[in-house]
């Protein structure tokens, strides 16, 4: 492998001059023909590692994630580097995933994108063999396992694309964050033919993790504001306090805005390109914002409250300093956080009858025979659902996930679907089209000077974009396009903003459906110990913050220096050994039995004012305790 190739690749297209670590070598083992699985840190530069080999070759590269917004919007990017791709999901009709699938394979196309529960479809699975497939890259690889945090069934089925395809293509397998138990079952579950994990250390040398106990968060985070330089993003988990905390900035002069899933996706875009470029500094945002931030110089990332779980903290609180430079990620936590995140448990695990209930009440809602429903795609508007039922949205949702995890359902993320258009006659009978109707010719015209490939594949189109250029109003041009598709002239496909559900089994009786308490259990034990472990890192006076969570993905570390469990350390004036040692040595008298203080210090072979401070320190952070006698006791690891 010459990599001047991979390297003049990345310059004419991306126009990066040098790859980023590890991408070489990921690259190198991809087309070694070796699957892989690629550990990069959030902002690490993923998508390149499957996209520049691929672009190197005369074949195609299949590409499955499961998030629906940074599929459509990666899938822009490279067309617009006039790198040909196309992307298959769950908010296209047959008819459009049959066109797509036919163009994917006669097209020429280089990236096919498509979501996981599309695989195991009929259509899909007979036709990748028809594709000159040269990859298969599986992005947020971590859904494939059960031990992970974000399980999804569907991901399973990807393994059987191996019975339908050539044994000489590679899979390529990347995450940004997955601990030793999810690694291994990553490339089992992926029938991996050998064992290849390429990873970067997680170590980010240039964040400062902060925890700060404060009771008035707002007050804390205005004050902190005002002093810190830089953008930043705030973090919260629901979207009305999304709204609330970036008014409370704003009020307090502070440039901030607030992003959500709510929003549409031109007020979503508005939002982002406006906080990227500078125009606002502070995005307060639900986790909904992070797809696609390609900002170095954040300063800061602050949570607003505790996640639920350590992946999530790293991969969020990562998005700060990408350009290597100082930076900080702080966690605002307060007593009553704890209690507010162990409450979500019973939220998150409503009682299985509950979730036969909202199955029961779902397939009533959508109009699902018995017997019938599998692989059938249906709009879903939850809201909509749980007014009609009277059901609690909280548990309504997290029963939906039960029911994805248990295989019977795929919930999507909600959709913004723009409208799209396809000419179904040639252009030929089109000219003879417009010649024998006068009145449409204008309004064809300004649709073949708008958009091209219509010919070839259905293209999004947007009415008011067609309304404005043309003066005419946006009904007009509904009707023009309504009427076209009744004369078999056009297929139009209004655009619509919505959910989805698919059915991946047929409805069962209530007495057929399981959920095996089992699975139920090993879930919630697993949320649980996550919960247990994001409790734990926010509690700690005494384990530095960056080894925690490099311990947390099996990695050994030495004390970052700049938590501020570090900070308060380095005000011992000693070194990083010294404390060590002298620590050991405590715990090993103390272990034995109870000591009076004066007596510890004489037993400790150091300089007697340096173990004072270590003792003093260990009380401190409650390491060392005092029994009903005064005597040292030790307490905790």
């Amino acid at each position: 492998m010459n990599i001047d190739t991979y390297k003049q690749i990345l310059i004419k297209y991306w126009g990066y001059t040098s790859f980023k670590p590890l991408q070489e070598e990921i690259i190198r083992s991809v087309v070694e023909g070796k699957d892989t699985l690629a550990l990069m840190p959030t902002g690490g530069g993923k998508s390149l590692t499957f996209q520049v080999p691929v672009m190197a070759t005369d074949g195609i590269c299949l590409v499955i994630t499961p998030l629906i917004a940074l599929m459509k919007d990666q899938v822009n990017r490279l067309n617009k580097l006039e790198i040909k791709s196309i992307a298959i999901h769950s908010g296209l009709s047959a008819e459009e995933l049959d066109n797509a699938l036919e163009n994917a394979i006669f097209g020429d196309y280089k990236f096919l994108y498509v979501s996981p529960e599309r695989i195991s479809t009929r259509l899909f699975l007979g036709k990748v063999s028809r594709l000159n497939l040269k990859l298969v890259a599986i992005d947020e690889a971590h859904c494939i396992s059960q031990w992970g945090y974000d399980f999804r069934p569907s991901y399973l089925k990807i393994a059987q694309l191996r019975d339908h395809i050539s044994d000489k293509v590679p899979f390529l397998a990347v995450t940004a964050s997955a601990t030793p138990m999810v690694i291994d079952d990553i490339m089992t579950r992926l029938r991996f033919r050998e064992k290849n994990v390429l990873s970067t250390s997680f170590d980010r040398k240039n964040i400062s993790y902060l925890v700060r106990m404060v009771e008035d968060k707002g007050t804390y985070l205005i004050q902190t504001l005002l002093k810190a330089h830089g953008s930043g993003i705030v973090y919260v988990r629901s979207r009305k306090r999304c709204k609330d905390v970036a008014e409370l900035l704003a009020a307090n002069g502070i440039s901030a805005d607030y992003y959500h899933a709510g929003l549409s996706d031109e007020v979503r875009d508005s939002k982002q390109a406006s906080w990227t470029t500078g125009e606002t500094r502070v995005i307060v945002a639900t986790n909904a914002f992070g797809m696609g931030i390609d900002k170095a110089e954040v300063r800061f990332v602050i949570h607003w409250e505790l996640p639920d779980s350590i992946e999530n903290y790293f991969q969020e609180s990562g998005r700060a300093g990408r350009d290597n430079k100082p930076a900080f990620a702080v966690l605002l936590y307060s007593p009553t956080d704890k209690s507010r995140l162990i409450d979500t448990i019973r939220k998150k695990f409503p009682p299985v009858e509950k979730i036969k209930d909202i199955y029961e009440s779902l397939c009533n809602f959508l109009q699902i025979p018995l017997g019938s429903g599998k692989d059938t795609v249906y709009d879903f508007n939850i809201q909509e659902f749980v007014s009609k039922y009277r059901l609690p949205v909280i548990e309504t949702f997290n029963g939906m996930q039960f029911l994805q995890r248990e295989g019977y359902v795929e919930f999507t993320e909600e959709i913004n679907n723009p409208s799209r258009v396809h000419f179904i006659v040639s252009r030929d009978d089109l000219y003879k089209f417009q010649v024998a109707n006068e009145s449409f010719d204008s309004f064809v015209k300004l649709l073949l000077r708008s958009y091209t490939g219509m010919f070839s594949e259905f293209v999004a189109i947007n009415e008011e974009a067609l309304s404005r250029k043309s003066a005419l109003s946006r009904d007009t041009i509904y009707q023009f396009l309504v009427r076209l598709s009744s004369m078999n002239i056009i297929k139009y496909i209004p655009g619509k903003k919505t959910a989805m559900v698919i059915f991946t089994e047929e409805r069962l009786m209530r007495k057929a459906l399981l959920i095996t308490t089992e699975n139920y259990l090993h879930v919630k034990e697993r949320y649980e110990e996550r919960l247990e472990k994001m409790i734990a890192y926010a509690d700690t006076e005494a384990h530095c913050r960056s080894v925690f969570l490099l311990n947390y993905f099996g990695e050994e570390a030495d004390r970052c220096g700049i938590c501020d469990v570090c900070r308060k350390r380095n005000e011992l004036d000693l070194s990083n050994y010294e404390f060590e040692v002298i620590t050991r040595s405590i715990k090993d008298n103390l272990t034995m039995s109870s000591i009076d203080a004066e007596q510890l210090v004489k037993m400790i072979d150091h300089p007697e004012d340096k173990t004072i401070k270590v003792i003093r320190w260990l009380l401190d952070h409650n390491k060392i305790s005092q029994d009903k006698d005064h005597k040292l006791i030790w307490i905790s690891d």
